[in-house]
């Protein structure tokens, strides 16, 4: 019999044996003065000796409670809880049969507080109004474990291999540290760095916009933000960690965390460096570092100005070998009453090589072509980051709020390239080489500001919104190319120098104001004004042997181009706002002026045009029940093509490719609609969640690409009539848990399908895609011992096509893995990730399967002060970074270079120390 099975079959036979030992409990909850049942109060079992949940269930909406405990023979208290109630507490001397406790009468606090409760009698979970909160003490992780292990506890929390984390469905896209961005506010340097055991609360709420929280608005987002609480005694002190180490090939790491915190005042820095391909800041308990396993390194997206994860479990170890460098600073504080204040500073530095082989089938629609290259990458980047959040509250109804950013790169660059291509006959069209050295520097400042002003009467309220982002872009590019043709075409020989300058300037203001009609029906009345403005320019000089310099200059491959974009957008709408239903829907006419203007070869050509289109934003949020809701949202909107699309002069940069804009390109009109349900049945700790959406866009822009007989080509743009993209998924979640024991199921289902058309030499084809990506997961784990983790992904992708020289192409993906993470022997960590990746439709002379096993053994010691840990990357040294992408118009299968076996031996310090209240102590909490 496979090992696998043998494990599978041994966790569903040791847990199945130990329900044998359990008991039934149940009852129901209600108001002792209106004797109506109450929705969603927690019931929990503690030991009377120590305070230790046993186990947790709520209340559904008739207030009835049944779950499953084991039999305890021990004094134990039943206690419910729920907001504005005093907690209801029953002492049983045992636990030795099923019971029915009837009806459970709960007193409301007469006090104005919300709540007030013993610190040390905290339920396990707790749902108030709009807020989701756990109570970190209750969900056991490992001693060194990290805030993402935390998460992977809680009921209805899900973390993809990617790193996304979802919420009964939805996706978080914000998470705060004492209502603080920290690191940035996606968040993943907090739930991958943070120590678990500093954590008090985890809160989940809706994201919402600062305009949304400061008029106290439902939130119009479909997503979810985190905020994790520090435990009061830990939110003073200082606290890190430091860990260094080296390997063979020359292999190192080294990362530094280091947090103050007092108060209101958080101060934190971080340091990196490595050459394993961990381009950011990660310190996994098992990995740290290390490229594979659990460990998905943070880092930093100079675009975006957010950390993004660099996930390297299955060869994605990036492309090519990579040596980086960060240090960081984030400082969090209130300056005052009324002015609170959060920045971040990051200094990144990275260094990569690959070499890469590539062979491409091209689909033309009367027959194929294929082109093979292979290439040389060596790649240098340093990139500043500052950004800085204030509020101010100028008095009780008006708020200001400030987000400016900067961030400065500098990137080089030196690339070589080989290519050939060749018919069906494998006959030869043309070759090319290149040999190219660039610079490439890029500014840019954005500033996101609003004005929030309440009034007397209640759902009354302006809001003033101001973005701007100003960009600059200085590029340098030396050519060495050529360019050589099977016939008599001439060839293209190129040696010169490429001066590219970019600079955008965007501004954006917004005004809102709100006037309320009903109790729960709001008049919205909105204006926005945007203004764009884009300037390009390309200098090209050629060689000149005559005075040995770059000084001729080539005005056919020189042009200017800018473009103005003006757009005002006037709309009536109006805001639902019920205990469970709330929503919002604007529409109004959207005036949008466009100005582009190409100055090439001495020749000026403008392009205006002005467009009226309607508008539509909307959205509706229905809360079912405490734990099921539905969401759905509509938009419509248009989008203008570029300027270099539609602007009709010859861009002449690639040899094989000349670009030409058409200037009758119409608008693109897009419509998209979103729909999502989630259900998580806290009482039995199971749920669901599905979503579907689709996207479609009328008029969409196109390439139209015109092939000559040795496949030099002339590309432009059409529009076609319409392609859209829909998709449907969902996930289903089970979890068991008896003493330290915990299973825990997951099946998810994702499938896509996308229609799109295009031009290839004047012929409109058609593409039908269709992918379906079924994942099954499985967690048991017994806490502070061991974790088993097993899932399996399969991808099956299908495109027909429809006047294009194939009629179909298909191919499958088998993903599965296996996560082995034990705490035993005392002070010991040992750690397993092994996992195998199968792609059927790897072009021959790829390999189409490869195994990836990391593992990793450490050793507490020094009070657990110091870890001492011995890894080996890539044990079966099979690792590999082979690819095949389908497009519309071709077949591409590529090969980069990959980090292959290393062993690392590390030493990891954890230092920390805390003023106030010792951990245990009792006390009084007050949430207001």
């Amino acid at each position: 019999m496979p090992k696998s099975l043998v494990l599978i079959c041994f966790i569903f036979i040791s847990t199945f044996a130990f329900a044998q030992k359990t008991v039934s409990l149940k009852g129901k909850v209600v108001d002792e003065t209106t004797k109506l049942p109450i929705e969603s109060a927690t019931v929990y079992l503690t030991a009377v000796k120590d305070s230790s949940v046993v186990d947790y269930t709520i209340t559904n909406k008739l207030g009835n409670f049944d779950f499953k405990s084991k039999k305890i023979n021990q004094p134990i208290f039943l206690k419910v809880s729920y907001i504005s109630y005093q907690e209801t507490k029953i002492q049983l001397p045992s636990i030795a049969e099923d019971k029915d406790f009837g009806t459970i009468a709960m007193k409301e606090f007469v006090n104005s507080l919300d709540e007030v409760v013993v610190k040390s009698e905290i339920p396990p979970i707790r749902i108030k109004k709009d807020t989701l909160e756990f109570n970190a003490a209750s969900f056991k992780v490992g001693a060194d474990a990290n805030v993402e292990a935390l998460l992977k506890q809680l009921p209805g929390v899900e973390i993809s291999p990617d790193g996304k984390i979802t919420v009964n469905g939805k996706e978080v896209n914000n998470i705060l540290v004492n209502g603080k961005p920290f690191f940035g506010k996606d968040g993943k340097i907090a739930t991958q760095n943070l120590p678990a055991e500093i954590i008090d609360k985890v809160q989940v709420v809706d994201t919402k916009t600062k305009a949304e929280e400061l008029t106290g608005d439902n939130a119009s987002s479909k997503d979810k933000t985190i905020n994790l609480t520090i435990q009061e005694d830990k939110n003073k002190g200082f606290f890190g960690k430091i860990v260094g180490g080296y390997g063979s090939d020359k292999r190192y790491e080294s990362s530094l965390l280091l947090n103050y915190f007092k108060g209101e005042r958080k101060i934190s820095v971080l340091a990196s460096s490595n050459n394993i391909n961990s381009v950011g800041f990660s310190m996994d308990e098992i990995f740290d570092n290390m490229g594979g396993g659990r460990n998905s390194s943070v880092y930093y997206d100079d675009e975006n100005g957010s950390f993004g994860v660099n996930n390297m479990r299955f060869g994605g170890s990036g492309d090519g070998i990579t040596q980086s460098n960060l240090v960081g600073v984030n400082y969090q504080d209130k300056w005052s009453k009324k002015t609170d204040v959060s920045g971040n500073y990051f200094f990144s530095n990275a260094e990569t090589e690959n070499n890469n082989r590539t062979d491409k089938t091209n689909l033309l629609p009367t027959g194929k072509t294929f082109t093979n290259s292979n290439s040389f990458t060596k790649t240098f980047n340093n990139s500043h980051n500052v950004s800085l959040d204030y509020e101010i509250a100028l008095d009780s109804t008006s708020t200001i709020t400030i987000a400016p950013k900067f961030s400065k790169s500098l990137f080089r660059n030196r690339f070589t390239k080989s290519q050939v291509t060749r018919d069906e006959s494998l006959a030869e069209l043309n070759s090319s080489s290149n040999n190219d050295i660039g610079e490439n520097e890029n500014t840019n400042f954005s500033t996101e500001a609003s004005f929030v002003k309440k009034f007397k009467k209640k759902r009354r309220a302006l809001v003033i919104n101001f973005n701007t982002e100003i960009g600059k872009n200085d590029s340098f590019q030396n050519t060495n190319s050529t360019t050589l043709f099977a016939d008599a075409t001439p060839d293209d020989i190129r040696k010169q120098n490429n001066f590219a300058n970019q600079k955008n300037n965007k501004y954006t203001v917004e005004v809102r104001y709100g006037e309320p009609l009903t109790d729960s029906l709001r008049l919205s009345l909105t204006s926005e004004v945007a203004y764009n403005r884009i300037k390009n320019s390309l200098n090209t000089f050629d060689f000149d042997t005559g005075t040995n310099d770059y000084s001729d200059f080539n005005s056919a491959q020189s042009n200017l181009v800018n473009s103005k974009e003006l757009s005002y957008f006037p709309s009536t709408g109006l805001i639902l706002d019920k205990a469970k239903i709330n929503g919002r829907i604007n529409i109004g006419p959207q005036f949008i002026s466009f100005d582009a203007q190409s100055n090439y070869i001495g020749t000026v050509t403008n392009r205006n045009k002005n467009y009226v289109y309607p508008k539509v934003k909307s959205y509706l949020n229905y809360d079912i029940g405490k734990s099921k809701s539905i969401y759905a949202n509509y938009n419509y909107e248009v989008a203008l093509p570029e300027a270099s699309q539609v602007l009709p002069f010859e861009n002449l940069s690639n040899p094989l490719n000349t670009l030409i804009g058409n200037e009758n390109l119409k608008p693109t009109q897009i419509h998209n609609l979103y729909f999502n349900f989630n259900n998580y049945d806290y009482s039995n700790r199971s749920g669901y969640f599905f979503y579907t959406g689709i996207d479609f866009r009328n008029d969409a822009v196109v390439s139209s690409t015109v092939y000559d007989a040795n496949f030099k080509s002339v590309t432009t743009y059409e529009n076609v009539d319409l392609t859209y993209g829909a998709y449907l998924g969902g996930n289903w979640s089970k979890s068991f848990k008896k003493e330290k024991r915990t299973l825990r199921f997951g099946f998810g289902l994702d499938l896509n399908y996308n229609y799109d058309q295009g031009l290839t030499n004047a012929v409109l084809f058609e593409s039908r895609n269709f992918r379906t990506s079924p994942k099954v997961s499985l967690t048991w784990s017994i806490d502070n011992l061991i974790t088993i983790a097993p899932s399996y992904t399969y991808t099956y992708t299908n495109t027909d096509y429809k006047n294009y020289v194939i009629g179909n192409a298909k191919n499958f993906l088998h993903k599965g893995k296996i996560e082995v993470t034990s705490y035993f022997p005392k002070h010991f960590v040992v750690g397993n990730d092994f996992g195998y990746t199968y792609n059927s439709n790897i072009a021959d002379g790829y390999k189409k399967d490869f195994y990836l096993w990391n593992t990793s053994v450490g050793y507490n010691f020094f009070k657990d002060q110091l870890l001492a840990k011995v890894k080996v990357y890539d044990m079966l040294n099979q690792n590999q970074n082979t690819t095949r992408r389908i497009t519309s118009t071709s077949i591409i299968d590529s090969e980069n270079n990959v980090l292959k076996r290393y062993v690392m031996f590390s030493l990891t310090y954890k230092l920390e120390k805390f003023a106030g209240k010792k951990k245990g102590e009792g006390g009084i909490m007050i949430l207001d």
